[in-house]
């Protein structure tokens, strides 16, 4: 065999190689084929007023809560409340928005943003499509029902989606949002530490993700708000950081 077809070929092999193990690597990222969103990109595209905090002028950034509601939960939204701070909440449905309906309808009332994460926290891209359909529109219908409003944001957990997923959030009305930076608070009670890793890695345009049902976050929760306002920090939420763009259902949503 002639020595350039040898060569050719095996450019090819390290060519197929690669893509294989890009794909492995976007995969491995929570990722899908489907578009992903960064907010600021998502609000170059829209025109119109984004409401009292325009974050193509501000330095937003935006605190998600996960898997709650839980028995610190109302802690929380005393100090979001007295520090004047918008929060979106990610709600699980088993043993959460179940056990503390009074607290789902707080969060809405206190003009938080609602959101589902799925009904018992399993992993979506290992369902077929009924049961990942079932984990995400039981919460909703459970959330309507307590707050007279069906959530149009949704975390999946671990943030691993896939292009079904993605076709099923958006039959559901859902948008899908990752985040930027994480204090792996499920892996520590130190509040110092996670009060650290979340400013660490704060940036405009951010989406910290917290949990509120572990011991170690609440408390860490007024010093991450106190040190994000020294630095300029303008606090919103989700959909206060895509405006005046919408949350697109079914798109992915990432700084």
């Amino acid at each position: 065999m002639p020595f350039g077809t040898t060569s050719r070929k095996r450019r090819k092999v390290s060519a197929s190689v690669f893509a294989l193990l890009l794909a492995s690597l976007v995969l491995g990222l929570g990722g899908c084929s489907a578009g992903r969103v960064a907010p600021a990109d998502a609000r170059s595209d829209a025109k119109g007023e984004a409401g009292p905090a325009d974050c193509r002028k501000l330095r937003c950034i935006a605190l998600t809560f996960d898997a709650g509601p839980g028995k610190d939960t109302p802690r929380l939204l005393d100090v979001l409340k007295e520090e004047k701070v918008p929060a979106t909440f990610f709600l699980l449905g088993r043993k959460h928005v179940d056990r503390y309906p009074d607290v789902v309808r707080r969060i809405a009332a206190e003009g938080h943003e609602v959101a589902n994460h799925t009904w018992t926290h399993r992993i979506l891209t290992g369902l077929e499509p009924g049961e990942i359909r079932e984990e995400l529109s039981r919460t909703q219908d459970e959330i309507a029902r307590l707050t007279g409003r069906k959530p149009t944001l949704m975390r999946p957990p671990q943030g691993r989606t896939d292009d079904t997923v993605a076709e099923i959030s958006r039959e559901l009305g859902l948008a899908q949002v990752l985040w930027s930076v994480t204090a792996k608070d499920y892996s520590t009670t130190d509040s110092a530490l996670i009060r650290q890793r979340t400013l660490d890695g704060a940036e405009r345009d951010g989406i910290i993700l917290l949990h509120d049902i572990y011991d170690g976050t609440v408390p860490a929760v007024p010093g991450i708000i106190d040190e994000l306002k020294k630095r300029g920090y303008t606090f919103v939420t989700v959909p206060q950081l895509l405006a005046p763009a919408k949350a697109e259902p079914g798109t992915v949503y990432r700084p």
